[in-house]
């Protein structure tokens, strides 16, 4: 044998390794990433649960799994073979669950819920697994369950109308604040915060003695705001 290669080598010394080195086909490890924050969903709409890849290799011939982690591993999504495949799928989640095709092949397996349901809250998990490779990520997803609601809370001497706005089932706690018709904040007269396991409930109050005039009541969390508004009038 050492005979032969020392005659390759004397005959083409620089083609020669090839014939000696097989070619090695690398299949390429990911990682998969989701959010480090919670998600947070506002009951009867649509809400994306972010899972892809990194780097962002396609996953079209991939196995790509949702299921529910706090469910005793339930599946919500599966994705195989090229097609979506829910036989084994929560009942709840029938006809609400989607993954984005032409995302696939960018490394985006993220999950579109539609029309939020409460029981829907929990803890995800994305899993993609290629024919040698996986990993997974969780995604923690909250569901609002009340948006801030503004009541009339009685009057004063002066004319003025005492306003409550009040929203529950937040976290972490959520900023609230009043604004006028222009925009501009206003001051609330007292501040309540109550705490419920892992969920805040809010409430503030407000004097206010324009005659005419619009008066929000904001609720903001991060990059998600809910808002309500009422219309003062002379007429109170």
């Amino acid at each position: 044998m050492r005979e032969l290669i020392n005659k390759l080598w004397e005959r083409n010394p620089i083609s020669w390794p090839q014939y000696f080195f097989p070619t090695y086909h690398v299949q390429y490890q990911y990682i998969v990433v989701g959010s480090e924050d919670p998600v947070f969903a506002v009951a009867g709409e649509d809400v994306i649960l972010p899972c892809s890849v990194k780097p962002n290799i396609s996953v079209v011939d991939m196995r790509v799994e949702w299921f529910r982690l706090d469910l005793k591993y339930l599946q919500v999504h599966l994705y195989e073979d090229f097609e979506n495949s829910n036989m084994e799928q929560i009942q709840s989640y029938r006809g609400r669950t989607e993954l984005i095709q032409p995302e696939l092949q960018r490394g985006n397996a993220s999950l579109k819920l539609s029309t939020v349901r409460v029981s829907d809250e929990g803890l995800y998990k994305c899993l993609i697994k290629s024919k040698s490779w996986y990993d997974d990520t969780t995604v923690d997803v909250r569901v609002e369950r009340s948006p801030p609601v503004i009541t009339v809370d009685g009057f004063d001497h002066s004319g003025g109308i005492h306003l409550q706005c009040e929203s529950e089932g937040w976290y972490p706690e959520p900023d609230l604040e009043w604004l006028d018709s222009k925009g501009v904040s206003l001051s609330s007269e007292t501040i309540e915060t109550h705490r419920n396991i892992d969920r805040f409930s809010v409430k503030h109050t407000i004097t206010v003695h324009h005659s005419v005039g619009k008066i929000h009541c904001r609720i903001k969390l991060k990059h998600h705001m809910l808002e309500a508004l009422i219309i003062t009038s002379s007429k109170y």
